[in-house]
């Protein structure tokens, strides 16, 4: 039943928004309207941008505290789901993509999605917060084999046997 809704959301949103533009623009005329349009645009994009780096940096943060960024990779999808909105021309989108933009309202939709969403692993370093998240191995990255270590079994039937050994 929900599926049958979005065929008619993809109707109506455009019907919507073409109406608004004509009501708006029989109020203030065509060029302050496209003014208007491409005054969201950038305002959506500079509010991307600032937004966005710093969410990407709190789940950094979190990460390197050993945590599990659930909330801010929410936050995060919200922010870009509001850029694409404010970049879609319209009045009502516009209006969509700047409340996403709003920490409050991101968090209402956390706290709505958070019983609903499942983590099904770890992050790194997770339970072991003296650890750092992402820490490189210390030791030697190539592994030194003696000829006594390494000797050639000759599998006949490997498929990357060398074709002319025989």
């Amino acid at each position: 039943m929900r599926f049958s809704l979005i065929p008619f959301l993809l109707l109506a949103i455009p019907l919507a928004e073409i109406a608004m533009f004509v009501i708006v623009g029989s109020q203030i005329g065509v060029f302050p309207t496209l003014a208007l349009v491409l005054a969201t645009a950038v305002a959506g994009s500079i509010l991307l941008r600032i937004q966005g780096f710093g969410v990407v940096r709190r789940i950094e943060e979190t990460m390197n505290a050993g945590g599990a960024p659930g909330r801010d990779l929410v936050h995060g999808v919200m922010i870009l789901v509001a850029g694409v909105l404010l970049l879609t021309p319209g009045f009502i989108t516009d209006t969509l993509g700047f409340l996403l933009f709003i920490p409050a309202l991101r968090d209402a939709g956390w706290r709505f999605l958070r019983n609903r969403v499942v983590i099904l692993g770890s992050a790194a370093g997770a339970g072991r917060p003296h650890e750092p998240a992402y820490r490189r191995d210390a030791g030697p990255q190539t592994i030194d084999l003696s000829s006594e270590d390494y000797q050639d079994a000759g599998n006949e039937e490997s498929p990357w046997r060398d074709p002319d050994r025989k």
